[in-house]
């Protein structure tokens, strides 16, 4: 839950930041000079992208918040607690690696599982690898969207 308020807390930030953003931008676009609203068309597209950012961002973190509250349902999650961890709180490389490679030898045998992938996208988090994560999640997300509802 303190996650989730602080993730609030950050995007109401940006959310004021963009809309300051874009009445500098409307207020460039009103000069009637050339130069002055180029620029103000320019800045404009900083807020525009940003709030497409939040968007999915946020959509994204919906996503796999529910397929966590599935997995946590069915007693499924995924349980690092056991494995070393260096000082830093952060897993042991070695153990990393190794929970890392039974993860992808379950997706190996069933990549039709979104609960194999969901967990193969933690294992990529566990060792580190955070672009690989987000990849595989995306993955997880796909398989669980095109499952048949009851």
């Amino acid at each position: 839950m303190r996650t989730r308020n602080v993730a609030l807390v950050l995007t109401a930030a940006v959310a004021v930041y963009l809309v300051l953003l874009a009445g500098r931008a409307v207020t460039l676009l009103g000069t009637g000079e050339a130069v002055p609203m180029l620029l103000g068309g320019g800045v404009l597209v900083l807020p525009l992208l940003g709030a497409w950012m939040l968007v999915t961002t946020w959509r994204s973190g919906a996503r796999v918040q529910r397929l966590a509250r599935r997995l946590d349902a069915e007693g499924a999650l995924p349980d690092v607690s056991g494995l070393p961890r260096r000082p830093s709180g952060r897993v042991d490389r070695r153990a990393a690696d190794s929970w890392f490679d039974a993860r992808r030898a379950e997706v190996e045998e069933d990549p039709a599982d979104w609960r194999r992938w969901y967990r193969l996208a933690y294992a990529y988090d566990v060792a580190g690898d955070r672009r690989r994560a987000r990849e595989t999640m995306r993955k997880a997300i796909d398989l669980e969207a095109a499952e048949p509802r009851p």
